[in-house]
């Protein structure tokens, strides 16, 4: 557990948000445990000023209120520095379902990825994110810590942690790659098909260090599908399809399932939205289905 006592330089600021779920984490870091009030973009300019001075500040929120609603002051006062400064931004995607399109995150990571020094964090599984705050302590820059509803079922055999990791050695023809928590949906959708696809994980942005593996896997592959909760633009499918045309390397099909915004400008669920964008499990599968023979 981080606390004053293991990280002295630790401070943690949130934006009048995590009731009934931050009271340790305020019990434990005393006076730096800070309620901004609904003021984020001061409340990331704070952060700032105590990055400065040695801290070591962790700022939360929704999604899009940790990272659209102050995007200057990050860009400005965190970013253009290099200040080791953490936004930790929940509910990631459609994650908060209902309450609609002002509390989507579904463009954050394409956004902040164009900010310089910061690297984005997206866990795909509850495990990840001891490893990812390890990480961030490790660096001494921005960070962005995109949280989710983890997927995984209690049969799941997890690699060890990496910002690229392989969960399943397929069979087949088709090379899927999954950004985030949706992925545990698919993996328990797809693993019993036959001729069942390589299925990787990526979890950390920008990603130019692509493996090898994957590279390898995607050259020789009849189909290749991306599959993000987040639109197209600025989106790892688009990162990924430069890297590999910057490698000279053909891809036979390349598919790229995204957050599409809102085709029937209705709010609903993650699930409803998530259907409404072909992210659902069942649509994936059934892509996946198209190329395996």
């Amino acid at each position: 557990m981080v606390n004053q006592q293991s990280r002295p330089e630790f401070a943690f600021l949130t934006g009048d948000l995590g009731f009934m779920a931050l009271e340790d984490l305020r019990t434990s870091l005393g006076e730096r445990f800070i309620n901004a009030g609904v003021a984020e973009q001061n409340m990331v300019s704070v952060a700032a000023g105590m990055a400065r001075v040695g801290l070591r500040p962790w700022v939360y929120s929704i999604a899009p209120f940790v990272y659209a609603r102050p995007l200057e002051q990050i860009r400005n006062d965190v970013c253009l520095h290099n200040l080791p400064v953490t936004l930790v931004g929940n509910g990631g995607g459609y994650g908060y379902g209902v309450q609609g399109g002002t509390h989507h995150a579904i463009e954050d990571y394409g956004l902040l990825t164009c900010l310089q020094n910061i690297r984005c964090y997206i866990p795909a599984f509850d495990g990840d994110v001891p490893e990812m705050v390890a990480r961030i302590f490790r660096q001494d820059s921005p960070a962005y810590l995109r949280l989710g509803l983890s997927e995984q079922t209690s049969d799941m055999t997890l690699p060890a942690y990496g910002a690229w990791r392989q969960l399943v050695k397929g069979r087949g023809s088709v090379v899927l790659l999954v950004v985030g928590p949706m992925v545990g949906g698919i993996w328990a959708a797809i693993r019993d098909v036959e001729n069942c696809p390589n299925l990787w994980v990526l979890s950390e942005l920008p990603s130019h260090e692509v493996p090898e593996e994957f590279l390898r896997q995607a050259a020789q592959a009849e189909h290749v599908i991306v599959v993000e909760e987040h639109v197209a633009r600025g989106s790892t499918g688009e990162m990924l399809a430069r890297e590999l045309l910057l490698r000279g390397i053909h891809v036979r099909r390349f598919s790229h399932r995204t957050a599409m915004g809102y085709p029937s400008r209705l709010a609903g669920s993650q699930k409803f939205h998530r259907l409404e964008c072909g992210l659902d499990a069942a649509s994936v599968l059934a892509l996946v289905r198209e190329s395996s023979p």
